[in-house]
């Protein structure tokens, strides 16, 4: 049988092979270690092969943990299943559901198309408002669904810039081979049946189509430039939403991964919340997101004279085009109604109580509650539980004296159905299976073991050992989940800084938001798979543009944390909080509580 064949077929079933075959190949790692780290490391590196490989579903290899730590050994199940619903998935679920309400009332589609009006119709601009609007909206929903709902949006604005994007491609490839002998070439403008978004092009007073008369040359250069600027406001979307989600702790998943580990290593680490992060994760999406605007727009086009100069030709035509569909758009939308003006204060309450609950740099209302008591968690789960009850429709005191009054029943902001069916349960899973595995790799000591191999990169200087580790797990999460890149590497992590006697966050913080910096790849995050799905892009187009801001990523997050994330979290000094996990992990080298701490010190 032809080789080629059969390598087809083996790929036919390749999932099911690495089933039979990784579990097989790992076996003599139960041998080689001591026993419950060798356990341990089997579950671990099952786990990592099939969230890399996909062999099972995501949230299934997550659930992996309940039936092989019990079985082996490891961990009992009455301490396993506790992971799965930790109060940081209650944090989690809390933004999903106020998500899903602010897309049940569509209020993301008129912040989206409000900030583009602001900023104008030039192509910088535009890729500007772009980036922005999907940033700020995948502080709060899923980066997923920003980008969903944002490409259908860029696709319209485009259609009005530069006519039908088929035509465009063809009028690329025009050359003046194809028209030898016609140095200037009569063209129609595009397109010639407009549709209903497109209705909006300036009437023309001879009710003539405007000709052209460019040479074809001309037009080739031209519709190659439009080519670009299509490609540059497709591959900005994603890459916005990524950037955006690392701003808040619910903005993506690995921010809560990181949340959940800390309490599990470090019990007395209190410095990490929804307003810390903020404070230090915001300023750091802003300069990445100026960075980023600066090399896509340079990259596709946009940056250019016309920035500062208005010129009176066919592309300003076409922006004038563009201006008039966003207005229309949004003059669609009508003013604010009751239920969007609702979500709206109970969006900006839910931003504004998670943020001054305890921000560390002044004091927060939970010092109204007994110390401990009031988290993150229990702050989103009663902002979000109003809304299943508070009415979309303004109440009117006239209806109880109305005979004729309807008396339908009254409907609340969010019904549990349409929450139910937009929270991604998948992710908590996955949530819970990182926050298990973390805890069998604490309790069986393989996180000792690993740490204690690690200890040659102590002649790295922290300084490039944040720029390697982010750079390491950026490349990494362009082939897996960024979620099951950090459940696998932020135990190793934390080890690594307490051997070398670094603050554990000067290499955590960064290692969990270079996760989020996947931009090369279109299967390295669903937004990059949605804009690719497009079928406008081409793989090296986001090769390309995400190399660089890859690049740009790790210089932005290595500036953050060693200037103002310094000065928040104290990074140059090793905390207290970090060594009673020392004296436990020293001691099960069966050193002295003393003698631990003076080894680690």
């Amino acid at each position: 049988m032809d080789i080629s064949v059969v390598s087809k077929k083996l790929w036919c079933i390749h999932k099911q092979l690495i089933l039979l075959l990784v579990p097989l190949l790992f076996l003599p790692l139960l041998f080689a270690l001591p026993e419950k780290e060798g356990k341990c490391l089997y579950v671990v590196l099952l786990m990592a092969m099939f969230w890399c490989t996909e062999a099972l579903p995501l949230a299934v290899t997550a659930m992996l943990p309940v039936c092989l730590f019990p079985t082996l050994g490891i961990l009992p199940s009455k301490r396993v299943c506790p992971q799965y619903f930790l109060e940081t998935n209650f944090l989690f679920l809390s933004g999903l559901v106020m998500a899903s309400s602010i897309e049940e009332w569509g209020l993301h589609r008129r912040i989206a198309l409000k900030v583009l009006t602001i900023v104008g119709v030039k192509p910088a601009w535009l890729i500007l408002g772009m980036m922005m609007t999907s940033s700020f909206l995948s502080m709060w929903l899923s980066n997923t669904a920003t980008t969903a709902m944002m490409l259908p949006i860029a696709n319209a604005i485009l259609e009005s810039l530069f006519g039908d994007l088929e035509t465009l491609k063809v009028k690329c490839k025009t050359t003046t081979g194809d028209i030898e002998g016609h140095p200037t070439v009569k063209l129609h403008s595009l397109p010639s049946v407009p549709s209903e978004k497109q209705m909006l092009s300036i009437d023309r007073p001879d009710g003539t189509e405007q000709s052209d008369m460019r040479t074809a040359e001309e037009i080739r250069s031209e519709s190659a430039y439009q080519m670009k600027v299509w490609k540059g406001f497709l591959i900005c979307i994603p890459y916005a939403a990524s950037i955006g989600g690392t701003a808040t702790l619910t903005g993506t998943a690995p921010n809560l991964i990181l949340i959940g580990q800390l309490k599990s290593y470090f019990p007395d680490c209190d410095l990490i919340n929804f307003g810390s992060w903020f404070a230090f994760a915001f300023p750091l999406m802003l300069l990445f997101l100026f960075l980023g605007w600066i090399w896509i727009a340079f990259l596709h086009g946009g940056l250019n004279s016309r920035l500062c100069f208005t010129k009176h030709d066919r592309r300003a035509q076409a922006e004038t085009r563009a201006k008039a569909l966003i207005e229309d758009d949004y003059r669609k939308l009508g003013p604010i109604n009751f239920a969007e003006g609702s979500i709206s204060f109970f969006f900006v309450l839910f931003a504004v109580l998670l943020f001054t609950r305890d921000p560390k740099f002044v004091t927060g209302w939970s010092v109204f509650f007994k110390k401990g008591y009031v988290s993150d968690a229990v702050t989103g789960v009663v902002i979000v539980s109003m809304l299943f009850f508070f009415p979309s429709q303004k109440p009117s005191l006239s209806w109880w004296f109305d005979p004729q009054a309807s008396n339908t029943p009254y409907v609340p902001l969010l019904s549990w159905k349409k929450a139910q069916d937009s929270v991604p349960w998948n992710i908590i899973l996955l949530l819970g299976g990182g926050f298990a595995m973390a805890k069998a790799c604490e309790e069986s000591g393989l996180a000792t073991w690993i740490g204690g191999h690690l200890q040659p990169l102590a002649e790295v200087p922290p300084p490039a050992a944040v720029m390697l580790i982010t750079a390491f797990l950026a490349c990494f999460t362009e082939f897996a989940s960024n979620t099951a890149t950090i459940i696998i590497f932020l135990p190793v992590i934390a080890e690594l800084a307490i051997h070398v006697s670094v603050n554990p966050l000067y290499f955590m913080i960064p290692a969990t938001i270079g996760c989020s910096y996947a931009f090369m790849l279109p299967v390295s995050t669903p937004p990059n798979s949605i804009a690719f799905a497009s079928g406008h892009l081409m793989v090296k187009d986001m090769v390309k543009t995400g190399i660089v801001m890859n690049i740009l990523g790790i210089l932005s997050v290595s500036l953050a944390m060693n200037t103002w994330g310094v000065a928040m979290f104290d990074l140059n000094s090793y905390p207290e909080w970090a060594h009673p996990i020392n004296k436990s992990v020293l001691a099960g080298m069966h050193l002295s509580p003393v003698h631990a701490l003076n080894a680690t010190l």
